[in-house]
């Protein structure tokens, strides 16, 4: 049995490795300072992608920001306050359920409520929204199995000192399941950088030579824009250097984000 598990991982690594490859001997070519300051232009024949970067960042920085507090406040509620009456229950059957839905019905989601219900259009607005509901429910039960791992005799030893339970909840159990916590907000960021359905109807453009300058402003992202690339352009043979670039492109910008959350996650567990 243990053969087979170090099978599996060794073909799980293996197929990691060789699409790092591929993008690696395919975009690193097209790899330039020209395409990491510039915007698209020739009909995105030419150019770079900055616009692209800008736009993935702040929708995945901004959903995150959304999402991990509202996600930490319902794991706290739920582990710490609700404990296994039939509400709470209920409330995690549909976290659950949330997690496996599809991010093309989280697009269409933010669609019909974000954009043209509320009134904010295809906007960065709209898009964070979007992709802080599709990460909620993984940061809520990552939290929620991090406040199982913090011992009772932490919560115990608090409440004989004379600490009221939300004392104890903020002051000791926070701060011990954060470093868990943080999984939760490195898993939610590499989904929400890496989506194109749940932003191609909410926030992302086929073309914007712009920085956005609000709210309201609609961007152009890195996945969606290689999916224009790939399907929609009008000279797609002579933009396939640049879909592998921008594959490769979006690749070290979730790597660079996880490894941020990972080195402050390590440091956290450090201070323990």
């Amino acid at each position: 049995m243990f053969v087979a598990l170090r099978v599996i991982a060794a073909c799980n690594v293996l197929a990691l490795l060789g699409v790092c490859a591929f993008l690696l001997h395919n975009g690193l070519p097209a790899l330039s300072w020209e395409l990491l300051t510039e915007p698209p232009r020739k009909m995105m024949t030419e150019g770079g992608i900055w616009p692209c970067i800008v736009g993935t960042a702040i929708l995945s920085l901004g959903s995150l920001a959304l999402a991990f507090p509202l996600g930490v406040a319902s794991a706290v509620y739920l582990h710490e306050y609700a404990g296994r009456n039939g509400f709470a229950r209920f409330i995690r059957l549909g976290v659950n359920n949330l997690a496996g839905v599809p991010s093309v019905v989280f697009g269409l989601f933010g669609l019909s409520f974000f954009v043209t219900f509320c009134g904010f259009g295809v906007s960065i607005l709209s898009g964070v929204l979007t992709l802080a509901v599709l990460t909620l429910p993984v940061i809520i039960g990552t939290a929620e199995e991090a406040l199982r791992s913090v011992p009772d005799t932490y919560r115990e030893a608090s409440l004989a000192l004379g600490a009221t339970k939300s004392q104890t909840i903020a002051r000791v159990v926070l701060p011990c399941a954060l470093p868990g916590m943080l999984t939760g907000a490195i898993l939610g960021v590499a989904r929400a950088a890496g989506e194109t359905a749940a932003i191609m109807f909410t926030a992302a453009v086929f073309y914007t030579p712009k920085n956005p300058d609000s709210l309201f402003s609609a961007v152009m992202a890195l996945p969606y824009h290689m999916y224009v690339l790939a399907t929609a352009g009008t000279e797609i043979e002579a933009t396939r250097p640049l879909q592998y670039s921008t594959g490769l492109v979006l690749v070290m910008l979730v790597l660079g984000m996880n490894l941020a959350a990972v080195i402050l996650r390590d440091r956290l567990q450090r201070r323990r």
